[in-house]
């Protein structure tokens, strides 16, 4: 069953019901419709460069830092600012929207949670509404959550700082069509968080800050920062109001750290390294280049050369720019039992 909201370009291919009327409001939906019109087309053309320089990598090219961006890396400048809630990031922890998660992961000891719709959430029409909506519940106070023993789940007083994790550019959110195609599943995310949460997160004492996955260059940077000040604009914030953190794993963006800082600098407040992702986007970047074979990975450690000077790199860079230098996540998990070390599961 399709159905196409009245006075919006949007078909939907799923039925609404009560968790849809919820999220989909007219008014969400007039922003969802604003976003994907405006910036849909330059972010297919993004993609489309994204292959070609595949296709050049391909014939036996490799990555290196662009000649055309070198005053950017030479100048001086520093980024906008980082609210005072982001400046100890010490710890965070992440996992998927899913309502027990997010209460217990806000509730953890913890700085930050990333609540994630992207690696660790499979991105069904029913998850990524119902994320939205605990997501919304969260910000505002009000999540609860009983399990089949009958044991309630509530936020705690002084619950860690939420940053949400939309999609990456890559992906769609099939379920919505803009005329013909599925449109971009980070706009998605971003526009219904962002609309449903960003007065609430503000009169709390922080902002709708989110966390940027996949990025491969400095256009889609500032992509991502021009849909940013749109919204701002949008809705009279100042600029700068939204604040995002890189995620630096894929091998092209190695190279061009600088040039995201920069063109995401009203909004950007660090990088992060994501050494999976990294070593997965070297193997598929590199897949021709018979010299640049990997072992496996679980001997792929942080003191291997080319992780070395990635993640030094990130450090020199962001410290360079008054952006904060992250390191990448931890496969474990914490136990409940008194006195027990965390369970690896990397």
């Amino acid at each position: 069953m399709t159905q196409q909201m009245v006075g919006t370009e949007l078909t939907f291919t799923q039925a609404f019901g009560a968790a849809e009327r919820q999220v989909l409001t007219d008014d969400a939906v007039e922003f969802l419709t604003e976003l994907v019109s405006k910036f849909t087309p330059q972010r297919n053309k993004l993609l489309a460069a994204r292959s070609a320089w595949q296709a050049d990598i391909d014939r036996g090219a490799l990555p290196g830092f662009i000649s055309e961006t070198s005053s950017i890396r030479e100048s001086e400048w520093v980024i906008r600012g980082i609210p005072a809630d982001l400046r100890d990031r010490r710890v965070e922890i992440t996992g998927p929207v899913e309502r027990k998660m997010v209460i217990n992961a806000l509730n953890a000891n913890v700085k930050v949670f990333m609540a994630d719709f992207e690696d660790s959430l499979a991105p069904s029409w029913e998850k990524v509404i119902d994320g939205q909506i605990n997501l919304h519940d969260a910000v505002n106070g009000t999540i609860s959550y009983t399990n089949e023993a009958g044991k309630i789940y509530q936020l705690k007083p002084n619950p860690a700082v939420l940053i949400a994790r939309v999609r990456g550019l890559h992906l769609p959110e099939k379920h919505v069509q803009w005329h013909g195609e599925a449109i971009p599943g980070g706009l998605f995310d971003f526009a219904l968080y962002f609309f449903h949460n960003y007065r609430q997160l503000l009169a709390n004492g922080s902002g709708p800050y989110f966390y940027l996955p996949k990025t491969q260059s400095w256009q889609e940077a500032a992509w991502w920062s021009e849909v940013f000040s749109f919204a701002e604009d949008r809705f009279a914030l100042p600029r700068g109001t939204i604040k995002a953190t890189v995620l630096i794993e894929t091998l092209p963006a190695v190279f061009q750290m600088d040039e995201i800082l920069y063109h995401l600098r009203d909004h950007i407040v660090g990088l992060n390294c994501g050494r999976w992702d990294y070593i997965f986007s070297y193997i598929k970047t590199l897949k021709n280049h018979g010299d640049r074979v990997l072992p496996d990975r679980q001997s792929v450690t942080m003191n291997k050369p080319f992780l070395s000077a990635y993640s030094r790199l990130l450090i020199k860079t962001c410290h360079r720019r008054g952006a904060f230098a992250m390191g990448g996540m931890a496969a474990f998990i914490p136990s409940k039992e008194a006195g027990a070390k965390c369970r690896g599961i990397g």
